[in-house]
């Protein structure tokens, strides 16, 4: 479990979270909506301590990560977590064998021999095989996103952390990236956070939604509960969205 107890973040002036709490249970996906700069990826970037937050704490099975300066303890709960940044973020140098062992080299003890056998099962994970030799600019940009989440998992992390996972994809990419999270999290049981200002994506993928609005959260239910929330706010994201309360 991931335990955020009065939690904020802010840059200078400008508060981007205030005083937020929320429990992130083993095995769900939860998954955090809003518009564009309502501090959705600030709130990832606090989860795995890549933000120092001002105040409040993050639990991480039962070590409190929000305000330690201790790199060894953060470095211990970072291994704990895969990251699918928003643009891919591949090496563009490397080929997507080194990419993907990239994690295993740093974040774990596994003997460099058993990295092509890893690279080759997680690739095969997500639906790609025959492309270790190939480099990031030989392949799609569909691939692309199969790779960076083959890297993401390699070291078998216990939580997944999804920014922006279909940001700029067509429809029929956005469509293989919301097959991958569900099956991700059904394969290897991971408890997944995707933040995304796309709100069908959430409902159809997640156990739990919740909007963050204004540095808060407005709301939190599961999806059936979510649709039917009378909160203004939400109702209006519905409509933006282009989708029924039913």
């Amino acid at each position: 479990m991931i335990e955020i107890k009065n939690l904020s973040k802010a840059f200078g002036e400008k508060v981007i979270l205030n005083d937020i709490s929320v429990d992130i249970k083993e095995g769900e996906l939860f998954s955090v909506i809003g518009p564009s700069g309502m501090g959705k990826s600030t709130f990832i970037k606090c989860l795995v301590r890549l933000l120092r937050p001002e105040s409040g704490s993050i639990i991480v099975d039962g070590q409190d990560i929000a305000s330690t300066s201790n790199e060894f303890a953060l470095a211990r709960v970072r291994r704990s977590f895969g990251y699918l940044f928003q643009e891919g973020a591949l090496f563009d140098s490397l080929t997507v064998l080194e990419n993907v062992a990239f994690g295993l080299k740093y974040l774990t003890d596994i003997h460099k021999s058993e990295y092509p056998r890893i690279v080759k099962e997680k690739l095969a994970l997500v639906g790609l095989k025959d492309v270790e030799h190939l480099k990031p600019s030989e392949l799609s940009v569909g691939m692309k996103k199969r790779v960076s989440l083959a890297r993401s998992i390699a070291p078998e992390p216990k939580y997944m952390l999804y920014d922006e996972p279909t940001t700029g994809l067509d429809p029929v990419t956005t469509g293989m990236v919301k097959e991958l999270i569900t099956d991700m999290r059904e394969k290897l049981r991971i408890t997944s956070v995707v933040v995304t200002h796309d709100l069908k994506l959430a409902l159809e993928i997640s156990s739990r939604v919740a909007m963050l609005l204004d540095g808060k959260f407005v709301e939190a239910a599961a999806p059936a509960e979510f649709r039917q929330s009378e909160n203004k706010a939400v109702k209006e994201f519905m409509e933006i969205s282009g989708l029924s309360r039913e």
